[in-house]
């Protein structure tokens, strides 16, 4: 009996000691700030961890992206040889390039498209000594397309209106890079000594002012046509509005692409012409052109106008007046000399 009493007693002495070291030490209190602390830390990461996220996604959205896109099935069907290229089918392709796009757009950047050509990307990596066959290829190359060519800026707009103003960029890339080519190899001028080509652009851009001159307040449309070498056909678009009581607005690169291909029909003195279209509110739209003779423009007669445009240009036949525009006579211009 008073063996089993002294270890009841025991146990009891033992728990209550037991218990009361833990409250002592208040066992509730001790795992709650344990608790609390970490929870502390925990949130004190995460806070840096969004302050970084947040540091990250804002300098991301000081970062360009550009696109390289292949616009048609040839070039896609070029590009299947790679087997990096991870793309079978064209319009999925253009699906996921969209898609892309669009997520790249929402990231707050600055995304622009440019077009991707396989053989240029071909004589690209053979040029640099890259593997075709690569993703960082690819890529190299669409940033050197974008610092050198032409591009579209990206604002939500859908692959049917892009790919359109796409091609057209690049064309006018292509003729402004070939017409500049041109002038450049002209060289000096034997008789004056002056740089050909640049007197060639100067005595242009003259001309494109004395064609604005002339044709007075409203919207034009102008369009420059110029044989060169090797059957290439060199066209320049210039599109403009006059105020009133203002001069001509021009888009600047639009007006050194038109004024370099006119110097190249004066420099070769190509057999060439400017044509001209002129809109003003409630009045038809009125119809002007030149030929390029001697370097100079010279202005078409009424009827020569008319036969211009009223005659296809493939097959010879006649073609239907378009209602509502009067075709008239060039007007006079200078011969683009100081």
């Amino acid at each position: 009996m008073q063996h089993r009493k002294h270890n009841a007693t025991a146990r009891t002495t033992a728990h209550g000691t037991e218990g009361a070291h833990r409250g002592y030490d208040g066992p509730d209190r001790t795992n709650a700030g344990t608790r609390s602390g970490q929870r502390g830390r925990t949130g004190a990461r995460a806070r840096a961890g969004d302050s970084r996220r947040a540091r990250h996604r804002a300098l991301r959205r000081d970062v360009p992206a550009t696109v390289g896109l292949l616009v048609d099935d040839q070039d896609f069907a070029a590009m299947r040889r790679y087997p990096t290229f991870a793309f079978d089918d064209h319009p999925d392709y253009l699906r996921h390039a969209e898609g892309l796009l669009k997520t790249l757009s929402a990231q707050g950047g600055h995304t622009a498209v440019a077009l991707f050509d396989p053989e240029e990307f071909a004589d690209y990596c053979r040029d640099t000594g890259l593997d075709p066959d690569s993703s960082a290829s690819r890529s190299r190359y669409t940033a050197e397309v974008a610092s050198t060519g032409a591009t579209v800026a990206y604002t939500g707009q859908p692959l049917d209106e892009l790919v359109p103003l796409l091609l057209d960029r690049t064309a006018r890339q292509t003729t402004w890079e070939y017409a500049t080519s041109l002038l450049a190899a002209l060289g000096t001028c034997a008789d004056c000594g002056e740089d050909a080509g640049r007197s060639a652009f100067d005595r242009a851009s003259r001309l494109l002012i004395d064609l604005l001159d002339g044709a007075g307040p409203g919207t034009h449309h102008l369009v420059c046509s110029v044989p060169a070498e090797k059957g290439q056909q060199l066209l320049a678009v210039l599109h403009t509005t006059r105020p009133a009581d203002a001069p001509a607005v021009l888009d600047s690169s639009e007006a050194a692409e038109f004024a370099t291909v006119l110097a190249v029909g004066i420099a070769l003195d190509s057999p060439g012409g400017v044509v001209l279209r002129t809109s003003t509110a409630e009045a038809p739209d009125r119809l002007h052109g030149w030929r390029l003779h001697g370097g100079r423009l010279v202005a078409l007669t009424e009827a020569e106008v008319f036969s211009a445009y009223c005659t296809d240009a493939d097959t010879g036949e006649p073609l239907s007046p378009e209602p509502g525009v009067e075709y008239r006579a060039g007007f006079p211009l200078g011969d683009g000399q100081p």
